[in-house]
């Protein structure tokens, strides 16, 4: 479809969706990852045991995905903007609930299930948004949209903790709420769902822009269309492959600090290391994501994948920070490289029809490997009283995942573009 809303324009409002998806996973990758430092506040609050207060974080990175996976569906049939203006909601009642919170019940509703699912919300359409305005610069501008959650790691961090150390971590929240729900409503606005009603750039999309159904459908024709794609033999490989790949990076957020003084080192260089994985998957979202479309977009992410399972086989010989430093550069730039390629993946696979609500069904993967490998690697630690075995199992598991999503995805790199 070349003719109806398409255009020649050098402006594309394709940039303008690209720029509110970042802000979105700015968001709520910024609030996720800055818990670490409401950890230690709110056990001592509470009065809570690590173990506790660890698992109001694990719940939330599980109702983060149950929730892309439950609503996904749903964008895809009223809008983004609708879905996203409910996360923003969401989020901001389940922070102000958080930051009056008087037990661990409270807490664990409050952040651990509300803001969750507003979180959830936001992340599968900042996610699954993107590849449906863009074909030929599909990985690059998926990167630039998901570059939000390195941004947000590196930022909302620093401030999160001067806020605590000031106001206390109450108000911290209150702070914070404030601010990105600001931001939040400003992509609200800025986003929308089809490209046609602005105008395509046949540059963009030689072939015209692909016909979707999603609206067209009745609920059950639309639910049947999305089972009988995620029951298939292809979306349960990459599910499976993506649960082993992203075993790696839940073993390093984890675990990586406290191997770090295990080899007698200061926890700073852990936490150095950290930030410096945060940096550099901002960075390589961009870079991968502009190299990926000329590359090949499978081809690229399944590289990234074997190259984070490389970097977990050298972690235990690394004693030096220096070597932790470049360990984290490494696995920060390939986390982000294949990072950047989920959404695009997923609709080059499946097509641009229940884009969001795929892509929430396949995001399940991250919450199954959240769940089971950071556990597994302690229970590991507590056996053989090293990281080593489960540094390698993680590698292995990474290199297996890498290949299965690879027969998942076998013949489906265009020829690179010439631009």
């Amino acid at each position: 479809m070349t003719g109806s809303g398409s255009t020649n324009d050098g402006y594309y409002y394709g940039w303008v969706v690209t720029t509110a998806c970042f802000i979105g996973t700015f968001v709520i990758f910024g609030v996720s990852y800055s818990f670490g430092v409401f950890f230690e506040p709110l056990a001592s609050d509470f009065d809570l045991s690590r173990g506790a207060t660890s698992l109001v974080f694990s719940v939330q990175t599980l109702m983060i995905y149950v929730g892309a996976a439950l609503f996904g569906g749903i964008a895809d049939r009223y809008g983004v903007s609708r879905v996203m203006g409910a996360g923003v909601v969401l989020l901001a009642l389940g922070l102000l609930w958080t930051s009056e919170a008087n037990s661990i019940t409270t807490l664990g509703l409050a952040y651990g299930v509300v803001t969750a699912l507003g979180m959830g919300l936001i992340y599968v359409v900042s996610y699954a948004t993107v590849p449906r305005w863009f074909e030929r610069r599909r990985g690059f501008a998926s990167g630039i949209a998901s570059a939000g959650l390195g941004v947000g790691m590196v930022a909302v961090t620093p401030v999160a903790t001067l806020l605590i150390a000031r106001y206390g971590w109450r108000r911290a929240y209150l702070a914070l709420v404030a601010g990105l729900v600001a931001l939040l409503v400003v992509a609200t606005v800025l986003i929308e769902d089809d490209p046609r009603e602005r105008g395509v750039p046949a540059s963009e999309f030689p072939a015209g822009y692909p016909e979707t159904r999603s609206r067209s459908r009745g609920w059950l024709e639309q639910a049947r269309d999305v089972v009988s794609i995620a029951t298939g033999r292809r979306f349960l490989l990459v599910l499976v492959g993506w649960i082993l790949v992203y075993g790696t990076l839940y073993v390093t957020l984890v675990h990586l600090v406290a191997h770090v003084t295990d080899l007698g080192l200061d926890a700073r260089i852990g936490a150095l290391a950290l930030s410096i994985i945060g940096a550099t998957t901002a960075a390589s979202r961009l870079a991968i994501g502009f190299a990926s479309d000329r590359l090949g977009r499978s081809r690229t992410f399944i590289g990234c994948s074997i190259l984070m399972a490389v970097s977990m086989f050298a972690l235990p010989v690394l004693s030096s920070p220096a070597g932790i430093v470049a360990f984290a550069a490494v696995f920060g730039t390939a986390y982000g490289g294949n990072g950047a390629l989920l959404s695009p993946l997923t609709v080059d696979l499946f097509g641009p029809d229940d884009a969001n609500a795929l892509f929430g069904v396949v995001s399940l993967a991250f919450a199954v490997s959240g769940l089971l490998a950071p556990p597994l690697a302690g229970a590991s630690y507590d056996l053989f009283g090293t990281y080593t075995p489960a540094f390698v199992a993680a590698g292995v598991a990474g290199l297996a995942g890498a290949a299965l999503t690879g027969l998942a995805t076998r013949k489906t790199d265009a020829r690179p573009s010439a631009s």
